[in-house]
């Protein structure tokens, strides 16, 4: 470039690091200063017997080239020197202060990500000029399609076209099925779609028969909400350890009732197993031994009293059948005539009735809706003791599931048990039991059983001593 009369000439050059050097860098000197070979650890290979040409320098030039096309999209000795200078006329104190502070893109990785060529990419995709247009029209694809498929015989040993197949030709288009395949779902279909518009005649006709009526999942009321049972009940008076005789005595009949009333559920449950038994007593009775179940052996008879029940039937001869006699004309007429006349009086009696039952359809509706109101009250009845069972005891007593919620033992003492004071205190209940009831009773828990493991039968093994081989 010019300035102020001085020809200045400039080049612009960068340095890379990614120089890459095929050959072995050159020593400085030999141990008598003179220029050093290569060093070469062995000669096996064909290449290594070959002349030594050291091309670093080039190689070296070529990459800096590659760089700068990389970096600046062209070589730099073909740039001008306005594109690759500019001259500062008036200086600025402030660039110093708007220089930016660290940031985390100046870190050496993210440089790394932001260095991309300036070259462009070569484009793997052919343009539409130099694809080969196809030199056959559809017309004739169509036709040698057509004389290249496998002929289809029809009636009477005709040939079919094969674009008027149907499905399984090659020629004709996907079907609408195909084309709107995987579009719908059903979890995501509208009631809209899949209902049809009816007219009011037809749904009074046809949507009793028809549409079956939607059936709605029945509310259940939450159990848990309407328990009103604390979490830790207050116990009985009667249980202190110095309780009052009223108190004490309320306790004993308490327990005495539950006690009576398991007692009576057993004693219910061996009748059953009593009745149940001599059932299957009395059933296989009359089995004999070394007959299968269910098996009925016939007795053997004597001969005398074959032949005598032989006789017996030959005697009991059977009656001969009597033949109807054809009834005539006048018969015929005179069983309908009564026919018709029992009919008109059964009509009288029905139309008498019908018309006797009109004078009292308001004393039945009466009855009707006494004995309707009556059963309400009832259920009503029985619907609030269960609710006020729920609200003060819980669950207990109650069936859920394969089991039963338990109610619980009262901790009773009798009066010579009860101690003077506390320091003969002894230990009654189990706080764990109490707390896994109540956890129950309030429906935080389902009811279990508490499983016992099974003791292992030990099976008896029979071992014959040999005492007469040994002699000791």
């Amino acid at each position: 470039m010019w300035n102020g009369g001085f020809s200045v000439s400039v080049r612009h050059t960068q340095t890379s690091t990614m120089a890459v050097t095929t050959t072995k860098k050159k020593a400085a000197s030999g141990a008598n200063g003179y220029p050093a070979q290569y060093s070469q650890p062995s000669r096996k290979g064909k290449k290594a017997w070959r002349k030594f040409v050291d091309i670093e320098d080039v190689e070296t030039g070529l990459e800096e080239i590659r760089t700068e096309e990389r970096e600046t999209g062209s070589k730099i000795q073909s740039k001008t020197n306005d594109e690759l200078f500019q001259i500062d006329v008036k200086g600025d104190e402030e660039v110093r202060k708007r220089m930016p502070k660290f940031d985390k893109s100046q870190l050496s990785y993210n440089k790394a990500l932001a260095q991309r060529s300036a070259v462009p990419a070569v484009s793997s995709r052919s343009d539409s000029s130099s694809k080969k247009r196809s030199l056959v029209s559809s017309a004739d694809k169509d036709r040698l399609l057509r004389i290249g498929k496998k002929k289809r015989l029809g009636p009477f040993n005709s040939v079919e076209d094969p674009t008027k197949l149907g499905q399984g030709s090659a020629l004709l288009d996907p079907s609408h099925a195909v084309k709107e395949s995987g579009k719908y779902d059903v979890w995501d279909a509208d009631d809209s779609e899949t209902k049809v518009e009816i007219s009011e005649e037809k749904k009074q006709f046809l949507l009793p028969l028809v549409e079956k009526p939607s059936v709605k999942a029945p509310t259940i009321p939450s159990l848990r909400s309407q328990i009103e049972v604390p979490a830790v009940c207050a116990p009985h008076q009667g249980t202190s350890y110095n309780p009052s005789a009223e108190a004490h005595e309320e306790l004993l009949n308490l327990a005495y009732e539950k006690a009576e009333d398991e007692a009576r559920t057993i004693a219910k449950l061996k009748q059953v197993k009593d009745k149940m038994e001599a059932a299957r007593r009395t059933q296989f009775a009359d089995e004999k031994p070394g007959v299968p179940t269910g098996m009925v052996v016939d007795s053997i008879e004597n001969d005398e009293t074959r032949n005598e029940d032989d006789d017996d039937e030959k005697a009991e001869a059977p009656l001969p059948k009597k033949i109807p006699v054809r009834k005539t004309k006048q018969q015929r007429r005179k069983a309908e005539k009564l026919k018709a006349e029992k009919r008109t009086l059964a009509e009288k009696a029905a139309k008498k009735r019908f018309l006797s039952s009109l004078h009292a359809i308001k004393s039945m509706r009466k009855s009707v809706d006494d004995t309707t109101s009556a059963h309400q009250q009832e259920r009503y009845q029985k619907h609030t003791q269960i609710s006020d069972k729920l609200r003060k005891s819980g669950l207990a007593g109650q069936r859920i599931g394969k089991h039963v919620v338990q109610e619980g033992s009262p901790d009773v003492q009798l009066k010579e048990d009860l101690a003077e004071n506390l320091r003969s205190l002894k230990v009654e209940g189990n706080l764990f039991r109490d707390r896994y009831l109540s956890l129950q009773h309030r429906a935080r828990l389902e009811p279990r059983v508490p499983v016992i493991p099974k003791k292992r039968g030990s099976n008896m093994k029979e071992v014959e001593k040999f005492a007469w081989k040994r002699f000791e």
